[in-house]
Order: C-alpha cells, then structure tokens, then sequence
C-alpha cells in the first residue's frame, strides 16, 4: 500500500471511523482501523460489531493496499500532524510509515486477516429522508431512552424507527417519558410498512457523524437484523434490536382541556434556575395555573436547599386551573432541543401524564415533534 492524501480528508476519515471502534472488548482487532487503498480512493473502516462504518476519502494511490491501525492512534495522530497539506502512507514488513512535512512516524499494524467482513448494503434503497431534518429528528428523540447499563429491558434503550406510508417516525421512553418525532421520506413504495429498532446510543452516534457530511440526503437501506445508512462518502451500518418496542400509541394523551401556552427560552430558563433547589430524590418542580391568571407559578422546594417560587407569564390564561409536578430534568432535556419561540403543555389532571409541543409559529426544525412526560407525585 502507498499513496497521498490531503491532511484535513485523512483527519475527517480517521474521525467519522473512529466513532465505531469498540471500548472495552476482548477483541483487540475491533480497536483498530482498517485502511483500504484502492483506485483514486482510501476506505476507512471500523466496528465493534454493533455498528460499523466505512468512509471513503480521495487518494492518489500508487500502489493498492489495506492494513490495519490502532484505531485511537491514528485519531490522535492525524489530528496533531504539522500544518503541512499533504500526507503520505506506506506499508511494509508489518508497519505503515506516516510523514508529514517533517514528522514521520512507523505504525504498528493489527492481523488483517483478524479484521470482520463488514456488511454492504445491497440493491436499491428502501427510501430516502433529508440529512438535516434526519439529524434533527434524531437529536429530539434518543436522548429519551435508558442507557443500556441501567436496564434489562432491551427495548427501552433503543430508538424505533416506523416507516409508514410515506414517513419516518422516531420514537424513544424510558417508561416515564416518551419524544416522538414524525418526518417525510422521498421513495418510500405504496403500502410498504416497517418497524426497527435501534440502540440509542448508536444512533447518537449517527447524528454525530452525519453532522459532519455535507450530503444533502441519506439513502436508508434495510436488510436482515441490521440496517445502513448512506450518505455521501460514508456508510453507516447499524444492528437492530430484536425485541419489541412498547406500543407508544397509545400512551400519548389525546384529550387535554388545560393548555399553559409559554415562551419556549423563558421557561426553559425558570426551570434550570428552579431545578437547583428541587428535592434531590425527585428534582421535582410544581407548576400552579389558575383560570383567571396569566401567569405560571413555578415552585421547587428541599430540606437541604431552601426553596424557589418564579413567575412565567402565559400567551393566554389556561381554561382551568391545576397544579401538577413534574422532573425538572425531563422538562429540559425536551425544551432544548426544541426551536421553536413557543411551547403549549397539554394537561388534564394531577396524575395524568402531560403533552409538550412547539406552539404558535412553529420552526422547521420542529414540525412533526411531541413529548410525553409523566408526573411527580409529592408527599
């Protein structure tokens, strides 16, 4: 193997690969980086064998090749070469000499026989959804899921994608909450119907590495027990979870006479300013609406910390009035990855569960977004 590459491709390559490769496992090859040097191009590729990615960067190559590098070298390598343009790579006799201007270094390779045959998707795409507004849809709804050390319950550490009749709906719980987010494909065939389920944090990681693409779209593609996504130079291959996600259907409260419609950035700000005086078993906050006014009480109280009461002003006055806890925390985590200068949250009763969605003039960003949340109750 011998070619050039342009310094900032091979930093992007090494970056966008790297999201894959494994932490702690008992594989060492799965800490490794293949690098596969063919016609006018060098393939980047790792896996810890839940997700796996191939990125493709433009190479003048000499001489084709593959080897395999120690995966979080090379990333912190790449990304500290001299501000030279241009970067040469050879193999010989186990090693791969890397040179920059004048840095040159001699890295040791892993087995490449030891490497696993990664998975290409094949035939045409199941459909096509739009990068940005994937990205998006994405950010709004994993972070709802449970990390798969705090469970057992497989299902709830993942993202279920449902394609139906010309959309993509993203959906994520913990039990106690659910962020559902619906959006457009292009391509998707008539009557075609699929569920997946997706491990959360794999998906986090899609977000992250599709950030980076200039692509415009991301090609979806669907094949037995896994799934890939193409967008530009990079595949993206994903392993489905094999349980079933709860019906969330259902959960989601249709009728809710209470509407507190708000300032999205005014009352995210009350609740993180209240959330620091909120018991720490619950880091609860109370919300206290009255029909005749137009304000909203917000109060947070603990043993250790004293206590917090501000007032948000509302769009209009609720229908009736309630008063209802909630996790502080929950209430955030949706508000801000919302864009949108106004938030209605639909609510019926004390100990019934609330709905939280863009209100008013409604951003792009969050069209087709909805969050449930389930209340505190406090003795």
């Amino acid at each position: 193997m011998e070619l050039e590459v342009l310094r900032e491709d091979l930093t992007f390559g090494a970056r966008t690969a790297g999201h894959a490769l494994a932490g702690k496992s008992s594989m060492p090859i799965l800490s490794g980086i293949l690098l596969r040097a063919g016609e006018g191009e060098l393939e980047l590729c790792a896996t810890d064998l839940e997700r796996a990615i191939r990125c493709r960067i433009p190479a003048q190559v000499k001489e084709a090749g593959e080897a395999v590098l120690h995966g979080q070298v090379l990333e912190q390598l790449v990304a500290r070469l001299p501000g030279e343009d241009r970067v040469t790579l050879s193999s010989a006799d186990g090693k791969v000499r890397l040179s920059c201007g004048p840095a040159t270094f001699e890295l040791l390779t892993l087995p490449t026989d030891e490497f696993p045959e990664l998975a290409t998707p094949g035939g045409d795409p199941l459909c096509r959804l739009p990068r940005g507004t994937f990205v998006q849809a994405i950010q709004q709804t994993a972070f709802a899921a449970v990390k798969a050390t705090e469970t057992t319950r497989l299902a709830l550490t993942g993202v279920n994608m449902t394609l139906k009749e010309g959309k993509l709906k993203l959906a994520a719980t913990n039990g106690y909450r659910l962020a559902v987010r619906e959006m457009e494909v292009e391509g998707l065939p008539e009557g075609v119907a699929h569920n997946v389920l997706v491990d959360a944090q794999v998906m986090t990681d899609l977000m992250r590495v599709l950030g980076a693409v200039g692509a415009e779209e991301v090609l979806f593609y669907l094949d037995e027990g896994q799934v890939h996504f193409a967008a530009g130079p990079l595949i993206y291959t994903a392993r489905l979870i094999q349980e079933e996600f709860p019906d969330f259907e259902r959960v989601i409260p249709r009728e809710n006479e209470i509407g507190l419609f708000l300032p999205r950035e005014e009352f995210l700000a009350t609740l993180r300013r209240l959330e620091i005086t909120a018991a720490e078993e619950s880091g609860a906050v109370t919300l206290k609406a009255s029909a005749s006014s137009d304000a909203l009480e917000v109060h947070s109280a603990s043993r250790e910390k004293g206590t917090g009461m501000e007032r948000i002003r509302l769009v209009k006055p609720p229908q009736r009035g309630i008063e209802i806890s909630f996790k502080a925390e929950y209430l955030i985590d949706a508000l801000r990855r919302m864009e949108s200068e106004q938030v209605v949250l639909w609510l019926s009763a004390p100990d019934r569960a609330g709905l939280l969605e863009p209100a008013g003039e409604i951003a792009p960003e969050d069209q087709g977004f909805i969050y449930v949340c389930m209340p505190v109750r406090l003795l």
